[in-house]
């Protein structure tokens, strides 16, 4: 058999034809290999180095409306051509589907985008460990810090290839680096923690690790001595580090999956203003290095840059092929998948955009309000829009932060939330999900 590694379109036409030769009227199948390497680091001693390879197909066959999957991560020549038998027969034993499909030809992708995802070398162990010392040492050198749970450092390399018996076949591989550090400060019953860290596909775009490191030692020391806030409504602001969670929200709420089972509290709202009119939210799968960028979707068919919310306006759900058809609609192109299971719909570089206010005159007119610099818990209800969780961060006034502020709860629900929402203008490609620093008038705020 070939190497899969060098020619996986071999193996994924082969695994394919044995599929329909066997009784399957359709099929695909996945190739995935990932290669990863990671380093941790505390208090000045190495504490692991690990470096891990592995190989995953899958195959999925349709027999009429009835489907069944199997993969495996042993690519020997047997264990590969035992697959297709496997899957036809349990096809045969599994209820119908009536919106189990393959992507239509016409929506297939034919040519493909270079997206700049991957570095051509890998770091040496020696690189990682270097990064990982430099970040904690940085962090650790700011004053005040008394203790580390650690700095790491980390590399990944993951290659995907997909085929389909409609006669698509496609590969794409990308490159992950990353640094982190965390590390307290006080002592006793009067410790506070903090983080940071930076991710990117291209080594040359990471952050440097003196200054993650320095970040997260100087966000740690501002925690100390927090306050207790009172309970009352507020203007709350969520630093950009948390305020990517509020349009991951979002993506959950308009996935095709949760639309078609009535199980969104946006299901009714197509079409409709749900953020303010200065509001525009995009998923960009084509963005040059972006975290989740991919040429084409999980399941071959061509993607796009889109407005998901424009000028506040509602515009689209996020669909794969099965949501789409369950809803009566065509595929936006957002099937996300591994080797085991059925495709879902996902968004990919999901991202708000910038406001035209800074930060610091996003806040400027607020008497009294909060500043979040971290969400704990899962208190959002994706049926009904409530949204409470615990928070800390830092109390506004006077337009100015003024004391550090922990054991919060910040209540409200998303419909009002999305429409008082106002962004700032520095919104910048940190994560998979992005958006600026964003204000949400009159929250309830729980404290003291």
């Amino acid at each position: 058999m070939t190497n899969p590694t060098e020619k996986p379109e071999a193996l994924l036409q082969d695994l394919i034809a044995a599929a329909k030769k066997a009784g399957a009227d359709a099929a695909d199948a996945l190739y995935v290999e990932n290669v990863s390497a990671s380093v941790s680091y505390r208090l000045g001693k190495l504490e692991d180095v690990e470096r891990s390879e592995a190989s995953d197909v899958g195959l999925r066959v349709f027999i009429g409306q009835k489907v069944a999957f199997v993969s495996s991560t042993d690519l020997s020549k047997e264990a590969v051509a035992a697959l297709p038998g496997r899957a036809v027969a349990m096809a045969k034993l599994a209820p119908e589907d009536q919106f189990a499909c393959l992507a239509p030809k016409d929506r297939l992708a034919t040519s493909f985008a270079d997206l700049d995802l991957a570095d051509a070398e890998e770091p040496s162990a020696d690189t990682l460990v270097e990064q990982a010392r430099a970040v904690e040492a940085a962090a650790m050198a700011v004053k005040g810090i008394t203790n580390s749970e650690g700095g790491g450092a980390g590399f990944g390399r993951t290659a995907i290839a997909l085929a389909t018996s409609e006669g698509f076949f496609g590969r794409y591989a990308g490159t992950s680096h990353s640094i982190s550090v965390a590390v307290l400060a006080g002592e006793g019953t009067e410790m506070e923690r903090d983080y940071d860290y930076s991710s990117a596909r291209r080594a040359a775009d990471l952050e440097s690790a003196e200054l993650v490191g320095r970040r997260a030692g100087e966000r740690t020391v501002a925690r100390l001595n927090p306050r207790k806030a009172k309970s009352q409504a507020v203007p709350v602001v969520f630093d950009p580090r948390e305020s990517a969670g509020l349009i991951g929200h979002l993506a959950g709420a308009i996935s095709g999956a949760s639309i078609a089972r009535g199980v969104s509290f946006l299901k009714d709202r197509m079409g409709e203003a749900i953020f303010a009119p200065n509001v525009t939210i995009v998923d960009d799968p084509h963005r040059l290095r972006g975290l989740r960028s991919k040429p084409f979707d999980g399941e071959g068919v061509a993607n796009r840059k889109m407005a998901v919310v424009e000028n506040g306006v509602l515009k689209t759900w996020l669909l794969d092929c099965a949501s789409a058809k369950q809803l009566g609609l065509q595929t936006t192109g957002h099937a996300a998948r591994g080797t085991g299971g059925p495709p879902h719909p996902s968004a990919t570089n999901f991202y708000m955009e910038a406001g035209k206010l800074s930060p610091e005159e996003l806040i400027a007119d607020i008497k009294e309000g909060f500043y979040i610099t971290e969400l704990m818990g899962m208190g959002v209800n994706g049926v009904t829009g409530d949204y409470s969780r615990g928070a800390a961060g830092f109390w506004i006034e006077n337009g100015k932060i003024a004391y550090p502020v922990s054991e919060v709860t910040i209540a409200g629900n998303l419909k009002d939330m999305f429409l008082k929402l106002v962004p700032a203008s520095d919104l910048v490609f940190r994560y998979g999900t992005n958006a600026p620093t964003i204000r949400i008038e009159g929250m309830t705020v729980a404290g003291a």
